[in-house]
């Protein structure tokens, strides 16, 4: 028969392990930018309304050249882009795909589109989920993918891997200067028309009325793991569990 010390030594021991299961830390988390492209990107990340801003929300990245940003160890949520075609006259810096109030620190601001967006809430749930979105909402101007490492459960890369602005229709194609410049990203269908029926606005934003149309369908017949429209599927948000890195790849 146990004695009555040991019983509470037990009693002890489990409680000190529920408390650090329960209460214990987020796991340390970093976003790792990753550019393979053939060009220079400039990436951008920012948070939601009231996350603070990381280390950086905007810099320069060479190619075959990567930088890691810590992530805060509590919930966190935000997003993140490449800006493209970017320089800087009169000291005035600004970026033909992308642009977040002429400044290499994007300070809160979001990108002008067409701009493939990665959407990032992390720490969250029980489980210490971090979930990740690639969209195409916005448009398109530079392939990328979020590939997960060290993560358990649902952990997939997803993203777009083709080059949309080499084969964006002429009605969607964004060029600059406009109208006769060289196409530089991809318009939406609420970017070409700004129509509520494309943009889902008004009449339109509910997901009985906030339909696919032919332009979001170009983009989810080439990168079907991506939003294509304001009431895709949720089911494209995946959570994973405890990763230590979310490394967003452009031109992966």
């Amino acid at each position: 028969m146990a004695s009555s010390s040991s019983s509470s030594t037990n009693s002890l021991l489990i409680s000190t392990f529920i408390f650090l299961t329960i209460f214990s830390p987020s796991q340390a988390l970093i976003f790792t930018f990753v550019n393979n492209c053939p060009y220079t990107v400039w990436p951008a990340i920012i948070p939601n309304g009231g996350f603070p801003v990381l280390s950086s929300s905007g810099f320069e990245l060479r190619h075959f050249t990567h930088l890691s940003i810590p992530v805060p160890d509590t919930h966190w949520a935000g997003r993140a882009w490449a800006r493209t075609g970017c320089s800087t006259a009169n000291n005035k810096f600004s970026c033909l795909t992308g642009d977040c109030g002429n400044s290499l620190q994007c300070h809160g601001a979001g990108g002008s589109p067409p701009a493939t967006l990665v959407q990032f809430d992390v720490h969250h749930g029980n489980k210490d989920f971090s979930s990740y979105s690639v969209s195409l909402v916005d448009g398109f101007n530079t392939p990328l993918t979020v590939t997960p490492h060290e993560g358990k459960g649902e952990c997939p890369v997803v993203g777009c891997k083709a080059d949309l602005v080499a084969s964006c229709p002429p009605v969607l194609q964004h060029r600059v200067p406009m109208g006769h410049g060289p196409v530089v990203a991809c318009k939406s269908g609420c970017e070409a028309f700004h129509s509520d029926e494309h943009c889902c606005r008004n009449h339109f934003n509910n997901p009985q009325t906030c339909k696919p149309t032919v332009y979001s369908k170009f983009f989810k017949d080439a990168c079907p793991a991506t939003f294509t429209f304001a009431h895709d599927s949720p089911s494209l948000i995946h959570q994973c569990s405890s990763p230590g890195e979310l490394k967003v790849i452009f031109c992966h």
